[in-house]
């Protein structure tokens, strides 16, 4: 299996009302660095997965409307709590839209795409799914 692994970061604002989120209950602020990581089984004539410039451009495009957003009045969240899992699959699904439409020029050779979103230097989460 062969990867190639893009990275960008957003900025944003939500609340996670729920005793289960302690102190991260009220609105705060949050930083995350997103990997986006593009698998196939098989490389493309010219030795490569994907074009490092078509996923980063794919990933920017999918965190446009998240950066500096408050997610608690985006409507693509309305009714959920926006927690690290929750963002990592709807990136999931912005790229893997992406795809389907060709704007990476894989050629149907991309089989997966994990995306990881890191909290901090000691925790993160990811959605790792199929094409």
């Amino acid at each position: 299996m062969f990867a190639v692994e893009v990275r960008d970061h957003i900025m944003v604002s939500h609340s996670l009302p729920s005793p289960t989120f302690g102190p991260a209950q009220g609105m705060h602020g949050a930083t995350f660095v997103v990997d986006a990581a593009f698998f196939a089984d098989e490389l493309d004539r010219e030795g490569i997965v994907v074009d490092i410039g078509l996923a980063t451009e794919a990933l920017g495009e999918t965190l446009a409307p998240l950066r500096y957003a408050n997610l608690d009045e985006t409507p693509a969240f309305a009714e959920r709590f926006t927690t690290t899992e929750v963002l990592c699959k709807h990136i999931f699904d912005g790229l893997a839209t992406a795809v389907r439409h060709e704007r990476l020029r894989d050629h149907g050779r991309l089989i997966r795409i994990r995306v990881t979103l890191h909290e901090s230097h000691v925790a993160r989460a990811w959605y790792e799914g199929a094409l």
